[in-house]
């Protein structure tokens, strides 16, 4: 026997090192995509950015496996739901008659609710809108409770429209690792 043939390292013999290091990246990949699947409905974690990043380490750990066509749409479908975040959250506590004091109250009402459940999550984007609208912004308590509703709306659609991204995202890297068929 070659000295380093047990390693797999010798010419001609096969690789059993190689193998074990590319199910390490594709275990590492896939736990970066469902953190980052988990992370598109739990607020403050970066869910997209983190199925991004997931789909950029395939890329550069597994050279072969996604083509930049798929690269480029995930990053696509990335851009859009940072987008949709960011509208669905002002335009939500905007269009009920929200202030920035709303939009504020009901961050860290989702921030302090995210601990306990999805209920507490919703139930604390609305008592923290209406509690800053009613002692930052001063307004009434009519329209307190419309910017803590329009705030809740916002963040449930919002909420939604990045799961659909995330979906959409893993879909694509999913259909990118079939092998193609001739």
């Amino acid at each position: 026997m070659r000295p380093l043939a047990w390693l797999g390292l010798q010419p001609g013999t096969p690789s059993r090192v190689l193998i074990s290091v590319t199910v390490v990246y594709w275990i590492l990949v896939s736990l970066v995509l469902l953190a980052g699947l988990a992370g598109s409905v739990v607020p403050l974690v970066p869910g997209t950015t983190l199925i991004l990043l997931g789909t950029l380490l395939a890329k550069w750990l597994l050279p072969g496996t996604l083509s930049w066509l798929a690269l480029g749409w995930i990053t696509a479908f990335w851009l859009a739901s940072i987008v949709v975040d960011l509208a669905c959250t002002l335009l939500g506590s905007k269009l009920f008659g929200g202030s920035k004091w709303g939009m504020a109250g009901a961050s860290g009402g989702a921030l302090a609710g995210m601990f306990f459940s999805l209920p507490a999550l919703i139930l604390g984007t609305i008592v923290g809108a209406m509690a800053a609208e009613k002692l930052g912004a001063r307004r009434t308590n009519d329209e307190a409770l419309r910017s803590g509703a329009g705030a809740a709306l916002g963040f449930l659609l919002g909420t939604v429209l990045r799961v659909g991204c995330a979906l959409a995202m893993l879909a694509i890297f999913l259909l990118a690792m079939l092998p193609a068929r001739t």
